[in-house]
């Protein structure tokens, strides 16, 4: 069972969304507004473990709300959207999403869905070494942060094993469909755009300039290295 944030405005959508997911063994909580969940997450961010979020929220969007949860809190995102628009899903997926699902939405797609990003976004295996990646970055794996100089750098849990994976395969080529395998947990009916938006926000992260980065390299036409100084 899973606890879950549903932010939907759409009065039917919520109540029949909630139902079916309540019924297939997850508990369920539902805001009406992008405000409404922040209010709540603010009270009470531990007691969710994934939310779901819809674009089209009156007020904030829900892609401002992905951004500020992916920004201060390490809380999985889908977004459930009415828009196939390649744009706005790589929109949603640079503001820190895990992962989108297009409407209408069909329970048992969803709750396959969830499940897959509460296993892949789950802590890795411990590994007690601290490995500089950086002139000033330091993963702790054990500790699953990551440090410039000192000071911990927020990853989501997304950003967070997409590292660890590219740490662990140092100067190799990791394809995006290789990539989108072990980190997101998807076969070939994943979508690659997941790892480059992914792998934009980690450099923005970790990169001294996320425009000319020097860790992890795009090898064109296949995929990234991460390449350790």
């Amino acid at each position: 069972m899973a606890r879950l944030l549903l932010v939907e405005d759409d009065r039917p959508i919520a109540e029949s969304l909630t139902m079916a997911l309540t019924a297939l063994g997850h508990e369920v909580r539902a805001e009406p507004s992008a405000e409404d969940a922040l209010v709540t997450l603010t009270e009470r961010s531990s007691s969710f473990d994934l939310a779901i979020v819809d674009v089209m929220l009156p007020g904030m969007d829900g892609f401002e709300l992905c951004r500020r949860v992916s920004v201060s809190l390490s809380l999985p995102v889908i977004l459930l959207t009415a828009r196939s628009d390649p744009i706005d899903i790589v929109v949603g997926l640079e503001c820190g999403a895990d992962d989108y699902v297009i409407k209408p939405a069909e329970p048992r797609v969803m709750d396959a869905r969830i499940k897959t990003v509460l296993r892949r976004t789950a802590p890795a295996a411990s590994d007690p070494s601290r490995m500089p990646i950086g002139p000033d970055v330091v993963l702790d794996v054990a500790a699953m942060s990551v440090y410039r100089d000192g000071a911990p750098i927020h990853l989501t849990p997304t950003e967070l094993r997409l590292l660890i994976e590219l740490v662990h395969h140092r100067g190799q080529v990791m394809t995006r469909r290789s990539l989108l395998e072990r980190v997101w947990d998807y076969g070939y009916a994943g979508d690659t755009r997941l790892v480059d938006a992914a792998v934009q926000r980690l450099r923005a992260k970790i990169e001294t300039e996320p425009a000319r980065p020097t860790l992890i390299h795009t090898v064109r036409g296949v995929g990234y290295r991460l390449d350790i100084p």
